[in-house]
């Protein structure tokens, strides 16, 4: 074979790509190219070592990454020579394995896997069988915890009993792996838990797979789990040749079950593997990097890494602490805009991160209010969610009884007892009295004394009944109550907290924040009225503004692993959101949340803005903030940028300068007044930082932020500004 493509690899690529047999670790660092040293081994083992495609396992977590390693395998060699590889996700391969192996397992080879829903649903039929209390045991939270001990390989009979909880779990767990085999189905844990306990356990077919399988590689190592590692170990205890990819700095899915650690227990198991650091980067510009390392350098227990790279210095970070949330937002759009407008980035280079979902609302305003579009990835648009949908369609209904689609969607959330039968029944019941269900449920809070009250059984009437009342005193506070007052009791009465929040999980907390961040938009709402509040959402829930077009991409810094772009706006950098609060007293969360920081720095190409918010929480409730503690970590020469109230970042110099890139330009036909960082006053828009600068066509424009409007781009001998 044409050696051609190892001639083209850095030293630490070569060495990677072409390593001897045994044990291999390649701690590979963002940007330094590990899809293309693990695909380029995989062509080097089959055209110079002699390996058969099929004695190659190659395994990763994601169809799409897995698609594109076959794709580039396929591209160097001819589609003959790579026939037979077995190359896919972590559950893929496992469930072939079963298949073909069932004999050994308690299910048939032709078992169906049971997605998400079923799931909840038969651990949701087991607490109601074993009489259990749904409120006290949620079928959400009882199956995380089934999860997470398959994760560990934790069969029922081990199942560890520290509290009443646990026993209560190990009683749901046994009943519902008994269910799981008598549907002869596996759920995706079953997948991995199956697998790695039939390697275990037969030493025969191990050996058949381990014999097979000359070379094991795996991709993002740092994601596995104690159930995947086990898997590995087996496959390639025979022949040893395990080749694994990973960086244990870009381990941020913990919450998922994932553990850095077997970075480590690689290294005590196989003590004599070589181990590889791909430290040059091929994304990022050196500043882009140096701050990360000043990041990451700070977390325990690593193996440091020296990130390096040939594209040059580049620009300086650029910080930006905004007044209030609503002001980071919009200094994110008006930026984009700016660098849209100056030819050198596309909309599509652009991305805005952020920790929680949640705080993609003011965002996605900021974006529709500028009338510029925007894609979302990773969640629905913040008014899609189903719970904020839950309480707009709760406040639409006490504004106006008759709307039947929000009746409809919450009547029974949380779950009542109100079924699809005694729903009909309400219809008719309306129809035939010449009216809407919403004027029945209302009439019916008078209890046994309504007038419809003999329509329905005794079963059905209790709980229409009650929810009638308190849908009655909604209707009622409607004429009296602001809309955040009636936001809380709605929450209160129906005490949705605790609906929302099944277990201590990230989505649960994820989906409680949304509810919050509405809340915030209904303070603003405290002089304005239900009617106003109701036509704002239903305006901007209508925009369809998920698009493919070229447009800025809003993501979670979780999403953002693996992707890379241009410019990238990191917001939210305030203690408590960036690391997240719930991390504060929790070591290893704090260590997860500063790889997600590092995460989301080493994902930008050429510029970086981080941004915080003196004050956040909306304009009705605002709180003052603190800056993140993982500013201190940044080189204070790096960043370039002026607090928005002259105050420094903790311990930065006070007077950091304003300073953007000065494209290069022709020789000025008059002096430049100008330069990034002069403070001028405008007649108008009042003081503001010009941040570039550059002569066209006999005159100087200049870009300009102002306190009031943000930014704007000006020509010099117009603008009318003063040097202050």
């Amino acid at each position: 074979m044409n050696l051609d493509f190892i001639n083209k690899l850095n030293p630490q690529q070569r060495n990677a790509v072409t390593a001897a047999d045994g044990p291999v670790l390649v701690v590979a660092g963002p940007g330094s190219g590990k899809t293309r040293v693990l695909t380029q081994r995989i062509a080097y083992l089959i055209a110079n070592e002699g390996v058969r495609p099929w004695q190659i396992l190659a395994v990763t977590f994601t169809n799409k990454a897995a698609k594109e390693m076959d794709a580039r395998v396929k591209s160097m060699l001819n589609e003959q020579a790579t026939d037979g590889i077995m190359l896919g996700t972590f559950h893929s391969i496992c469930a072939r394995i079963l298949r073909r192996e069932a004999e050994h397992l308690p299910i048939e080879s032709n078992f169906v896997i049971f997605d998400s829903d079923d799931q909840q649903s038969l651990v949701k039929a087991i607490i109601r069988e074993l009489n259990l209390n749904e409120k006290l045991y949620r079928a959400q939270s009882v199956h995380a915890s089934i999860s997470r001990a398959k994760n560990e390989l934790i069969l029922p009979d081990d199942f560890p009993t520290n509290t009443y909880r646990d026993e209560v779990v190990k009683r749901v767990y046994t009943e519902y792996q008994k269910r799981l085999i008598a549907s002869n189905a596996v759920d995706f844990d079953d997948i991995l838990v199956y697998t790695a306990q039939l390697l275990e356990n037969n030493p025969t077919v191990r050996d058949k797979y381990a014999r097979r399988f000359r070379h094991v590689l795996v991709d993002e190592f740092q994601d596995t789990n104690l159930a995947q590692y086990a898997l590995i170990k087996h496959l390639a205890s025979h022949h040893r040749n395990i080749f694994c990819v990973g960086d244990p700095d870009q381990s941020v899915y913990g919450w998922r079950g994932a553990d850095y650690r077997n970075i480590r227990r690689f290294e005590q198991d196989f003590p004599d593997a070589q181990v590889i650091l791909l430290e040059q980067n091929y994304r990022s510009h050196q500043n882009i990097l140096d701050v990360a390392m000043g990041v990451i350098d700070r977390a325990s227990n690593r193996r440091k890494k020296r990130l390096f790279s040939d594209r040059g210095a580049g620009e300086k970070i650029f910080f930006y602490e905004a007044r209030d949330d609503y002001g980071e937002a919009s200094f994110v759009v008006d930026t984009i805009a700016q660098l849209v407008a100056s030819g050198d980035f596309e909309p599509k280079d652009c991305a805005v991160m952020y920790r929680t979902n949640a705080m993609s609302r003011l965002i996605e305003e900021a974006f529709l209010q500028a009338r510029l579009p925007y894609k979302l990835v990773g969640a629905q648009r913040f008014y899609g969610r189903r719970e904020v949908k839950d309480m707009i369609a709760f406040m639409r209904l006490a504004h106006n009884p008759a709307d039947e689609a929000a009746l409809g969607r919450v009547i029974n959330v949380p779950p009542r007892g109100i079924g699809e039968k005694t729903l009909t029944t309400l219809h008719m019941v309306a129809r035939q009295n010449n009216t809407n269900a919403g004027a029945v449920l209302l009439n019916l809070a008078h209890g046994a004394e309504s007038t419809f009250y003999k329509a329905f059984t005794g079963r059905a009437a209790l709980p229409l009944a009650d929810f009638g009342g308190m849908f009655a005193n909604w209707h009622a506070l409607t004429k009296t109550a602001t809309v955040a007052e009636l936001f809380d009791r709605i929450i209160h009465d129906i005490n949705y907290k605790e609906y929302i929040i099944e277990d201590d999980s990230e989505e649960s907390i994820d989906r409680w924040e949304n509810v919050q961040e509405l809340k915030r938009l209904a303070l603003e709402y405290s002089t304005r009225t239900l009617d106003e509040f109701l036509e704002n959402v239903a305006l901007i829930a209508d925009q369809d503004t998920i698009t493919d077009a070229n447009a800025p991409t809003l993501l979670t810094l979780h999403a953002a692993k693996g992707l890379e772009y241009g410019a990238v706006f990191i917001v939210g950098l305030d203690d408590g959101i960036i690391p997240h609060s719930r991390s504060f007293d929790e070591v290893e969360q704090m260590e997860e949340e500063r790889r997600l920081f590092y995460v989301g720095i080493t994902r930008a190409k050429d510029r970086l803005y981080l941004l915080r918010a003196i004050q956040r929480g909306g304009r009705g409730m605002a709180e003052e903030t603190f800056p993140s503690r993982f500013m201190d970590d940044i080189p204070h020469d790096l960043i370039v940028g002026r607090t928005r109230t002259g105050r420094s970042m903790r311990g930065a110099p006070a007077d950091i300068k304003w300073s953007l890139p000065t494209p290069p330009t022709s020789a000025p036909v008059i002096q430049a007044l100008y330069k990034a960082g002069t403070h001028v006053h405008h007649p108008l828009w009042g003081d503001g930082i010009v941040l570039d600068s550059r002569m066209q066509d006999g005159d100087e424009i200049i870009d300009v932020v102002f306190e009031s409007v943000g930014i704007k781009r000006l020509a010099a001998s117009l603008a009318n500004l003063k040097i202050i």
